[in-house]
């Protein structure tokens, strides 16, 4: 491997990285900003007994960021494996 395609693989798995850290911090920043902007809109439903704005703020909101890990360490290890030219 000469160092024009290294430089180029490289560069792509930066561009990778970089868009699914931007967009999985967006889909973070609507969830904690959303959670608490529409609460009182989110109050008028209710989810296993709870209104859904308490449901939001004490597990839904947890439970998208414990899916935001997941999909994080996932994808990254997919981005690794091609910059290494382990899997296509």
């Amino acid at each position: 491997m000469n160092k024009a395609d290294l430089a180029a693989r490289r560069a792509a798995h930066w561009r990778g990285t970089r868009r699914l850290t931007a967009a999985l911090l967006l889909l973070w920043l609507l969830t904690g900003f959303g959670a608490v902007f529409f609460a009182r809109e989110l109050y008028r439903f209710s989810l296993f007994g709870w209104p859904l704005s308490f449901y939001m703020a004490a597990q839904g909101c947890s439970l998208v960021y414990l899916a935001i890990i997941v999909c994080y360490a996932w994808r990254m290890r997919r981005l690794d494996r091609r910059a290494r030219g382990d899997a296509p």
